[in-house]
């Protein structure tokens, strides 16, 4: 008897097992359907994407360099936004387009980024709010290959087509590549590309560069790199 309740009570659960391995191949099935949609999708959007034009610069922080080429660069992107993520002190980047006789208009600080990735994490959802569909990431060739992976992977994820423009650096650069770190990068930002889609972070640290406040600045004392070639950029503050 004992023997009998033993065999239906395994019957049983593997009538319940079978169940529950259907109930989850089901799952897999509409969600690789899911997936395979989303990709066609992101795929149309991408091609579409790559003909229109720039409407965004986008700054990786790292080397005033980068900032004095997009100052420069300005002149032939009137009408592009230009987020700067994470660079060098806004007033610095303030004497820059002052410098250039560049327009600050449409210049956007993000001061919240601490990484390449970072910078993503925090840029994406501000180029999304601008309805952007093609950015130009400016970084420099030593920084290149992590910002392009990672840009790739998390732009495109979005239907946001990147082009790349390379600022050569001088002396040490700012980001030193390495390839365990730009494989935890490339790692974390496959998963980040789909939690992305429902997950905007929000920076608490942005400016319009026109909205920096000069005066306060040389008050209080700042200090720019060399290579930007800025007078005046430390003044002492006032004797009270």
């Amino acid at each position: 008897m004992n023997r009998k309740v033993q065999g239906n009570q395994f019957r049983r659960r593997k009538i319940l097992l079978s169940k529950e391995w259907g109930f989850l191949q089901k799952i897999a099935i509409w969600l690789g359907l899911l997936l395979s949609i989303w990709l066609v999708f992101i795929t149309i959007t991408l091609v579409l994407a790559s003909s229109k034009p720039v409407d965004a610069l986008f700054v990786l922080g790292g080397s005033i360099r980068r900032e004095i080429y997009v100052a420069k660069l300005t002149k032939q992107y009137p009408k592009s936004q230009i987020l700067i993520s994470q660079g060098s002190p806004e007033p610095c980047i303030w004497l820059i387009f002052q410098k250039e006789g560049a327009s600050m208009k449409n210049v956007t600080l993000e001061k919240c980024a601490d990484s390449t990735f970072d910078n993503f994490y925090y840029g994406i959802p501000i180029l999304r709010r601008w309805n952007v569909h093609k950015v130009m990431l400016i970084t420099s060739p030593t920084h290149l290959p992590r910002a392009k992976w990672l840009g790739q992977i998390l732009l495109g994820a979005h239907g946001i087509w990147m082009e790349t423009e390379i600022v050569q650096e001088r002396g040490i650069p700012g980001n030193r590549e390495f390839g365990v770190k730009t494989g935890l990068d490339v790692t974390r930002s496959l998963f980040w590309a789909g939690l992305s889609q429902i997950i905007q972070p929000q920076c608490q640290e942005v400016k319009r560069l026109e909205d920096v406040n000069i005066e306060a600045w040389q008050y209080r004392g700042f200090h720019c790199e060399r290579q930007g070639n800025l007078t005046n950029t430390r003044t002492n503050k006032k004797e009270q």
